[in-house]
């Protein structure tokens, strides 16, 4: 017991630590955001003729997207939900830099009915890194 009271501030960092690490790895799932790969993505893009939506800022769009995406920064996204009614029984990639507004997008979509909502992980950053072409 003496330990802990002497060491309190070192275990307490260690515990946050590992509660970080632990929501990096499955926060997602937790909140039951799907995610994909950009193999993945590609092939909802493909096969399934799914809807990549990107979810950043206008000058990051313009700086270069994924072919056809549609934009609705983050922001906006529910005030423009209205604009997605039409791909509610389609698949729907959504799409940011790295992968963390579009999660939150994934959530805000998940609430609004769209069950079919996917997360590309690692977002734009990914998509170039598979060497997957980007229009500008």
């Amino acid at each position: 017991m003496q330990f802990i009271s002497s060491n309190f501030l070192p275990i307490s960092i260690a515990l946050f630590s590992g509660a970080m690490l632990f929501w990096s790895f499955f926060g997602n799932r937790i909140r039951g955001i799907r995610e994909v790969d950009s193999v993945a993505a590609l092939q909802l893009i493909n096969h399934k003729n799914a809807l990549v939506l990107d979810v950043r800022e206008e000058d990051e769009y313009k700086a270069g997207h994924v072919l056809n995406s549609k934009l609705i920064p983050l922001g906006k996204l529910k005030g423009r939900i209205s604009e997605l009614e039409k791909y509610r029984d389609r698949a729907i990639v959504v799409v940011c830099r790295s992968g963390v507004r579009s999660a939150t997008a994934c959530a805000t979509l998940g609430k609004q009915g769209f069950t079919q909502a996917y997360n590309l992980s690692g977002g734009v950053n990914a998509w170039q890194k598979a060497n997957l072409p980007l229009e500008k």
